[in-house]
């Protein structure tokens, strides 16, 4: 599948859609670029979709974040924080989680300005 990267809202019946033409149909895996607010979807690996995020908007790692959403969920359970891109030691991040919580609340303000639910 290609590899969207979301700079405006989009519905969460084209999240849905985007799921369902994906590996894995329960989930659809994101990168969040938590200082542009814009997101890249559609990509088997969170890896793949943050290098398309460096490659084609000018992210920075340190900026990039690995998350699962599942459309068929709502509230907490709509967004995990799961990734082994979000190991950055460099950065102060030393699990696949997103420890800092200030930064997971921006991730959540990202994701509900680009979904429309």
């Amino acid at each position: 599948m290609e590899i969207k990267i979301i700079k405006n809202p989009i519905s969460l019946d084209e999240v849905r859609k985007i799921s369902r033409e994906g590996k894995f149909v329960e989930l659809i895996k994101a990168v969040v670029d938590a200082e542009q607010e814009i997101m890249a979807v559609g990509g088997e690996l969170h890896a793949d979709e943050e290098t398309e995020l460096m490659e084609k908007a000018g992210s920075k790692r340190e900026n990039t974040w690995g998350i699962n959403l599942y459309p068929a969920k709502t509230g907490e359970e709509f967004i995990e924080f799961d990734s082994m891109i979000n190991l950055k030691p460099a950065f102060g991040n030393r699990s696949r989680s997103v420890e800092n919580l200030e930064i997971r609340e921006k991730i959540i303000k990202i994701i509900d300005k680009l979904i429309s639910k």
